[in-house]
């Protein structure tokens, strides 16, 4: 999103920056992987596929990329009027995972889309089988909407409260600080 291009967040422990050219190489060496593409949803792409792919992401208006925690933003009509974007996340490297990164990197993305792009309600798309996101995003306070067994996914919702969003704000701390590096 064009909007969010140039902001970095800084949480404790990560840093979500904006998806960058001189980053495709490597996000397109992670999606090589079979797991990787499996837990995803996410079809292989050749490395051109990925930097146009980059490119409509910069300069998209109705999606907000950060490292590769997403917000997808959905029209208001079909959400009861509500500001409501499916939020995504994925840690590609091994190495950092059951380090609580993916953790930290969704609630600054949940509180950077509640505080600053003004989101409503939230919402996940998780492959059956991937147990350790839906764990997470149960453990985050949303709740079951629906299990889709053409896709094999369980749709989870949360409603922005104030009481969710503050405790959001408990669980790290957020700063938004410019970003330039192209």
């Amino acid at each position: 999103m064009r909007r969010n291009s140039q902001l970095m967040l800084v949480g404790e422990n990560v840093m979500l920056l904006p998806y960058k050219r001189h980053m495709v190489p490597k996000y397109h060496e992670w999606m090589k992987s079979p797991e990787l593409l499996h837990l995803t949803a996410s079809e292989p792409l050749s490395l051109e596929e990925e930097f146009e792919m980059q490119r409509k992401w910069l300069e998209d208006d109705d999606r907000s990329m950060i490292g590769d925690t997403n917000l997808f933003f959905m029209p208001k009509e079909d959400n009861d009027g509500l500001c409501t974007a499916e939020a995504e996340i994925m840690i590609a490297e091994s190495s950092a995972r059951r380090k609580r990164r993916g953790w930290e990197a969704i609630i600054l993305m949940l509180l950077y889309g509640i505080l600053e792009l003004k989101v409503q309600k939230y919402q996940a798309k998780i492959g059956v089988n991937n147990s350790a996101s839906i764990q997470m995003f149960t453990n985050l306070g949303f709740k079951e909407e629906s299990i889709s067994d053409v896709f094999q996914e369980v749709t989870l919702l949360r409603t922005v409260d104030e009481d969710w969003s503050h405790w959001l704000q408990e669980q790290t701390k957020m700063r938004i600080t410019p970003y330039d590096h192209d």
